[in-house]
């Protein structure tokens, strides 16, 4: 049986493994455990930065989403970013990414989130239909990055 929960920071090294496979298949990232480790024990550390929910199956971690929270100055409210969203390759086509999911719009709004936004490789179609399946809409903005170097402090 799949259950679903908050992750904790014992859970870093099970979700930094996750996080590999997505990394390993999305067009702009690398996987990097140590950068990955310190950004999931900077989430699991402070509720008000996001959650990270996981699905776990007899003792195992096999999905994640992350939840990133900001303030909305359109809607005057707590928004989420969802992030972050796989399934271990092994456990995929079993229902777990609905699951996880669904519990990532519960877990948003009891939070008090009133929109969640997230982000997916333009060409992944499979997970366009997916999101579309629980009522996400594609949105008419465009997505920019700009990569900052680390400032050196003294």
């Amino acid at each position: 049986m799949t259950t679903i929960r908050i992750a904790t920071a014992a859970d870093v090294p099970s979700l930094s493994k996750l996080l590999s496979q997505l990394f390993a298949q999305e067009a702009e990232f690398t996987p990097d455990r140590e950068a990955q480790a310190r950004g999931l024990g900077m989430i699991i550390a402070d509720p008000a930065v996001g959650r990270i929910l996981l699905a776990e199956r007899e003792g195992m971690v096999i999905g994640m989403v992350n939840l990133l929270y900001t303030v909305s100055t359109a809607l005057g409210a707590r928004v989420a970013i969802l992030e972050d969203m796989v399934i271990d390759k092994a456990s995929r086509r079993a229902g777990t990414g609905g699951k996880l999911l669904a519990a990532a719009i519960e877990r948003a709004r009891a939070d008090g989130a009133r929109r969640i936004t997230l982000l997916t490789d333009h060409d992944n179609a499979g997970a366009h239909k997916f999101y579309r399946g629980y009522g996400f809409e594609r949105s008419s903005m465009v997505p920019f990055r700009l990569a900052l170097a680390p400032t050196l402090t003294a």
